[in-house]
C-alpha cells in the first residue's frame, strides 16, 4: 500500500443545516411512533398489521440512515499535484490535477440563488461543492469548466491553489 502524502492544506466542513436535520428526522420519528403505537398500545397502523420485528427493523434502519447522513462532511485537500474535494461518506472524490487549473479566484455567492442549495450542485456558473456559508474558491480549468469549492477560509485555500498551479507550469 502506498504511503499517503501529507496535504499542503486541509479543510473539513460539517454538512449540518437545521432545516435538513428536521426533514431527515421525520421518517425515523414517524416510524418510531407507529412502532410504539403497535407494540406498546396494541393499535395497529395498517390492516393487516406489520410484524413487530419488521417495525423494529425499519425503525433501526431509518435511524441508522439518519445518523449516517448527519455525519457527512465536506473535505477539501490540496496535495502535492492536485486538489481533492469530497463529501466524506456519500460521494466519491473529485480530483483536479494542478496542471488543469487555469485560474483561481475567491468569490461570494448565494448558494440558493446561484446553485439551488447545498451539496454537489450544478448551476449556471459551473459545478459547486457547497457545505455551508457563502464564500468559495472558483477554479477555471483548462477545458473551460468552472468548479466552485465552498470554504470557510477561501483566501487561504486560494493561496495554496495558486501556488500549486504556479509550481506545475
Amino acid at each position: 500500500m502506498a504511503a499517503r502524502t501529507q496535504p499542503l492544506y486541509s479543510e473539513s466542513q460539517p454538512f449540518r443545516h437545521w432545516r435538513m436535520q428536521i426533514a431527515l428526522s421525520v421518517p425515523p420519528l414517524a416510524i418510531l411512533v407507529v412502532a410504539c403505537r403497535q407494540i406498546f398500545w396494541h393499535k395497529a397502523w395498517t390492516s393487516p398489521p406489520l410484524s413487530n420485528g419488521g417495525l423494529i427493523f425499519l425503525t433501526l434502519l431509518l435511524s441508522a440512515v439518519y445518523l449516517r447522513l448527519n455525519t457527512v462532511r465536506m473535505v477539501t485537500e490540496v496535495l502535492q499535484g492536485e486538489v481533492v474535494v469530497r463529501f466524506r461518506g456519500i460521494w466519491k472524490k473529485r480530483r483536479v490535477p494542478a496542471e488543469s487549473i487555469r485560474s483561481v479566484a475567491t468569490i461570494e455567492y448565494d448558494p440558493t440563488v446561484d446553485f439551488g442549495g447545498y451539496g454537489i450542485r450544478s448551476g449556471r456558473g459551473g459545478l459547486a461543492y457547497i457545505a455551508r456559508g457563502n464564500r468559495a474558491v472558483q477554479l477555471e480549468l483548462i477545458d473551460g469548466e468552472r468548479l466552485f469549492i465552498g470554504s470557510q477560509k477561501p483566501d487561504e485555500l486560494a493561496g495554496h491553489l495558486r501556488g500549486l498551479a504556479a509550481l506545475r507550469r
